[in-house]
């Protein structure tokens, strides 16, 4: 197919993330909002360098030509990238400086710079590095006795030249990241009710004298490292994969440099060393005249201003009472949905727990992707197994940025003598399902959740996420066959129900979108609607541009990156891409086609990418309670298709607009959801 109907991955990519920066930019959001806002853009840049453009880096220097699927060549891509990239850390920097900043001082939390101190500012800033900063600090000098000393990623750094012995040398001070970045001011050296903060950066710049006593320091120059940070295991050659992981992670804090960022005022002769040293080309080097490692900024959103965040919610539970019988007891009579954040994570806790504390549960599997670092969940896995029951968890060790945590956990589930594995080989176990297995008066019975998101407490509050109960016997029996194939050995390749990756989650979403085809054909009821996280495999994307031209009308929600091209003449007439980007991360993945009038919905882990169709374990699972399904139809999707207030519109030119005029004006579908959600705390079926 002609590479014009594709767009660039990568730059989808890079246009998600200003819609993110919009956010920051968007004065409709409370204050301290839009400086998280702004910190994730900075984190999501971070990310972006140090596996997309470190992929293309690496490409670029073993000479492997990759066009993609839009006809850019490497080379080609580059260019783009670093230029779009650095147009947007311009735009972040202003943000900050011309219009967070100032707006934050206007509510009394001022940023002092070293021009704005007061001589008792100062002599307490002195105090403080003494105190605080100075036995933290290690000063590495570079010369023919000291080698350059590692730079750790993300790091960061002042390059400082001193003159010692009648000679000019060169030296490194890491800004360790176990200080904050914000230093607060004492109430008594600030106007009253202003909170003040000084950068870390500046206070140790001023008394680099301390570090390097009997020498001169000629100056101080902040930068920062990106290397590449994407993890290759050779998992058919590992004979411990854990072992291999950890011996992974050891190397890949020498990876490569994607991103060298230096401020502006760094002589020559001191940015010559670090390319040198770092062996980076040229354009890998950004110089700037503003701060570095605007992710450091989501340190500001813990500051107690309740009025400059979003009012807190309290999520509603599904079950009016904990007990284990009772929710043993309702999940024999019917499935219940519930839908994170506004419906609360307790309900998987209380899953969980009913399992830990009912004697009846002789046995309880899960897989763990990306658990978070103080996960209540871990501590009921580990009574489960003090209670004597049968726990196995399959913990991916190959989450990326997650993997040190994730063996952390797996060694203290196994010291517990729970069964534990990491996956498989060369694949991503990226399903989130938990299995219980009750022994009761007819015999054993099994109940099951099966979600979009992680089994992690923080982000259920952060993040949109759909999770199903049930005890229905195709699914639980599917869900056994699926652990059976995680634990064991399997060559399962059918489901009764569920569609699972790698072996009929292609297939199964092809069918679906084949079906919609005939339908239209024959004049039937036909039609999508596919929310998910991002769009890059293009088999899908030619088939979804086969359905449009059958006369099937695609819509489509996809927050991040998307290929496709909408609204193409002849090809993707009747498709129709919108993102949307708002006070909560969207993760959900929705399914739904029209099947001739008798709908079908799916929700589950996987996004249409190559990776989670074809190199990860992924389960999409039906809705087929009638009001859940038009509930998830008719409320939640219906919500994402009328949000005229954070959607953008994705144009066949790669661009994205706000909705047409005639649309309905100002409808949030985030707020949407949370205002149903108060008006029906509980979800009846």
């Amino acid at each position: 197919m002609d590479p014009e109907l594709f767009l660039n991955r990568e730059l989808s990519w890079l246009a998600f993330n200003r819609r993110v920066l919009a956010q920051a930019q968007d004065p409709a959001h409370p204050l301290l909002e839009r400086v998280k806002f702004l910190a994730i853009v900075g984190s999501n840049l971070d990310e972006f360098f140090m596996i997309r453009v470190a992929s293309l880096l690496r490409k670029q220097r073993t000479n492997t030509e990759d066009v993609s699927t839009d006809g850019m060549t490497t080379e080609q891509q580059l260019l783009q990238v670093r230029k779009q990239a650095a147009e947007m850390m311009v735009q972040q920097a202003k943000c900050w400086s011309q219009d967070l900043r100032p707006q934050l001082a206007g509510q009394h939390v001022q940023f002092l710079e070293p021009g704005d101190y007061t001589p008792a500012i100062t002599q307490y800033l002195e105090g403080y590095f003494t105190r605080e900063v100075w036995p933290v600090l290690t000063p590495l000098a570079f010369d023919p006795g000291h080698p350059f000393p590692y730079i750790s990623n993300l790091s960061l750094n002042l390059a400082v030249v001193v003159r010692h012995g009648g000679e000019t040398k060169f030296a490194r001070v890491k800004l360790p990241d176990v200080l904050p970045r914000f230093i607060p001011l004492p109430d008594r050296l600030t106007a009253r009710g202003t909170s003040a903060f000084v950068f870390l950066e500046d206070v140790v710049r001023a008394n680099l004298g301390r570090l390097f006593p009997g020498t001169t320091v000629k100056g101080a120059y902040l930068f920062r490292v990106i290397r590449d940070a994407d993890l290759v295991i050779q998992e058919d050659e590992a004979d411990d994969l854990l072992e291999s992981i950890d011996q992974g992670l050891r190397q890949r804090r020498h990876g490569a440099l994607a991103l060298l960022a230096v401020e502006s005022g760094v002589p020559r002769r001191v940015l010559d060393i670090l390319i040198e040293n770092f062996e980076v080309e040229e354009e890998n080097v950004l110089r700037t005249k503003e701060r570095l490692g605007f992710s450091d900024w989501m340190q500001l959103t813990k500051l107690h201003r309740p009025e400059l965040k979003y009012p807190p919610f309290q999520p509603a539970p599904i079950w009016a009472s904990a007990d284990p019988e009772t929710i043993f007891d309702d999940l024999r009579q019917h499935d219940r949905l519930v839908h994170h954040p506004f419906q609360s994570f307790g309900a998987v806790e209380s899953f969980l727990r009913a399992a830990v504390e009912d004697p009846q549960v002789i046995g309880i599997k899960m897989t763990l992707y990306r658990i978070g670092a103080n996960s209540p969940l871990i501590d009921l896995l580990l009574s489960a197994a003090d209670a004597g029951k049968q726990v196995a968890v399959l913990v991916e060790l190959k989450a990326r940025f997650d993997e040190r945590n994730n063996i952390q956990w797996a060694q203290r589930l196994e010291a517990a003598g729970i069964h534990v594995v990491y996956g498989l080989v060369n694949l991503k176990t990226h399903c989130k399902l938990c299995l219980v297995i009750r022994k009761e008066s007819a015999g054993i019975r099994r109940y099951a959740h099966l979600g979009t998101g992680n089994y992690n407490a923080v982000t259920a509050r952060l993040y949109t996420d759909i999770g199903l109960f049930t005890s229905r016997d195709a699914l639980v029996e599917d869900a056994s066959d699926l652990f059976n194939y995680l634990t064991g050995y399997s060559n399962q390749t059918q489901y009764r129900e569920l569609l699972v990756a790698p072996v009929s989650l292609r297939s199964g979403l092809s069918q679906l979108i084949e079906r919609e085809i005939a339908a239209a054909s024959e004049g039937k009821p036909a039609g999508i609607i596919i929310k998910v996280n991002a769009i890059t495999d293009s088999g899908m994307v030619r088939l979804l541009y086969r359905a449009s031209q059958a006369g099937v009308r695609v819509d489509l929600i996809v927050r991040g990156v998307c290929v496709l091209r909408p609204g193409v003449p002849g090809v993707s007439d009747l498709i129709t891409v919108r993102s949307i980007v708002g006070r909560f991360l969207e993760h959900s993945r929705i399914f739904w086609f029209a099947n001739a009038g008798i709908p079908t919905i799916y929700i589950g882990s996987a996004d249409i990418m190559e990776r989670n169709l074809d190199r990860r374990v992924e389960v999409l699972c039906p809705v087929v309670s009638a009001d859940m399904a038009d509930h998830l139809r008719n409320v939640v999707l219906a919500a994402y298709l009328r949000d005229t207030s954070r959607s953008r519109v994705l144009r066949a030119d790669g661009t994205y607009v706000p909705p047409a005029e005639g649309d309905e004006p100002g409808v949030n579908a985030q707020d949407l959801l949370l205002e149903w959600q108060a008006a029906d705390a509980r979800l009846e079926v």
